[in-house]
């Protein structure tokens, strides 16, 4: 085994998520590489200071660039906002270092591309960690088994509801299209529908703001959309997204029809999937509720018993393992900063839709 040093930008919700896997990684599936926390990075040196403590960092700073330019940091994950994805990655490929990035990849379509092209040759990961549930992967892994026959349509979700409240005020989440609904919901369903049905081929969105005053300021960016999508494989697909949907907390959720089936998931029971197959009797045809368990793909290494479930942690920890093996291989692991991009570039051409109320190529943008 040998030792990496991790250097964390963002010490926040995800910043401490990505320490704690880091710091996990190692004892759940026993990896090759094994993670040390070196650097921390936040916004200024107190809160750096603060993350350190307790997350057991051994050092922090308020300058993303001494973290970049450490040599002591061996592999960069980037869990601060959006705008600031595109300079940290660009310095970090520059000095040969891989790249874990929080989705979305960068600000925009534009910042994505750069984001692509610095990544040429270089190990890069984009962090989607809701299709990494053990119940999400077997989904994966029964739809390319062709257990519910050709894929015909899907419905996709992902809703919230903590703006539902048109009283709370505004804050950096009502402020650009970055932390709007398309820029920070919309990828995680999207990069479903990518890894479950495959390449989505053009799209006809509407995107709106639906509160668009708030205790202390104007909100900037949208609250919901909607759209409707012809996959490159022929099948149909719909998806809504939306952070004001009183009472989804986290609403991220599908249903998959077939020729032979179908498979309902949702989040909010995420170590549990429902399948159809028309092949039953017809008597005790109907969905049935699947747990998952040690027989499903990443369950294993958390627990030895069925039903007992997985978490929200133990995403990030899947995700830090495939990281790790892009880094000892240097090969490329799903999804790479190309499948970010492809998320982005599905959001722009719903924006563009949106604007244009019309159909949309997604190759176009």
């Amino acid at each position: 085994m040998a030792e990496i040093g991790i250097g964390i930008i963002g010490g926040g919700y995800m910043g401490k998520a990505h320490a704690v896997a880091m710091s996990a990684v190692g004892a759940v599936f026993n990896t090759t590489l094994r993670p040390r926390l070196e650097m921390v990075c936040a916004s200024s040196k107190a809160s750096a200071e603060n993350y350190r403590v307790a997350y057991g960092f051994a050092r922090g700073t308020d300058d993303w660039r001494e973290l970049v330019n450490d040599p002591k940091v061996e592999a960069i994950v980037i869990a601060s906002p959006q705008a600031t994805h595109r300079a940290i990655a660009e310095a970090a490929f520059a000095l040969n270092k891989p790249v874990f990035c929080e989705k979305p990849l960068g600000a925009s379509l534009d910042d994505s591309r750069a984001m692509v092209a610095a990544a040429e040759g270089q190990v890069s990961m984009v962090g989607f960690n809701y299709i990494r549930t053990p119940a999400s992967q077997f989904a994966r892994q029964l739809i390319a088994e062709g257990a519910i026959g050709d894929v015909v349509w899907f419905r996709g979700e992902h809703t919230e509801d903590f703006l539902a409240d048109p009283n709370a005020p505004a804050n950096w989440r009502t402020q650009g299209d970055a932390n709007g609904t398309m820029g920070d919901l919309a990828p995680h369903m999207i990069n479903g529908a990518l890894a479950l049905i495959g390449p989505i081929k053009s799209v006809i969105a509407e995107i709106e703001t639906v509160h668009n005053n708030r205790p202390g300021g104007i909100v900037t960016n949208d609250d919901h959309g909607q759209l409707m999508c012809r996959f490159a494989n022929g099948a149909m697909g719909q998806m809504y997204f939306s952070r004001v949907a009183h009472g989804r907390k986290m609403g991220y959720a599908y249903e998959i029809t077939g020729t032979k089936g179908a498979i309902r998931f949702d989040q909010e029971d995420q170590n549990a999937i429902w399948l159809y197959s028309m092949d039953e009797p017809e008597a005790t045809r109907g969905f049935r509720k699947i747990l998952t368990g040690p027989a499903h793909p990443d369950y294993l290494p958390f627990c030895q018993g069925p039903g007992h479930g997985t978490g929200y942690q133990d995403q990030i920890i899947i995700e830090a393992r495939d990281f790790l093996r892009a880094i000892e291989t240097r090969s490329p692991v799903w999804p790479t900063f190309e499948d970010g991009m492809e998320v982005n570039q599905v959001i722009e051409a719903s924006m563009v839709s949106s604007r244009s109320k019309a159909w949309v190529e997604v190759s176009s943008v």
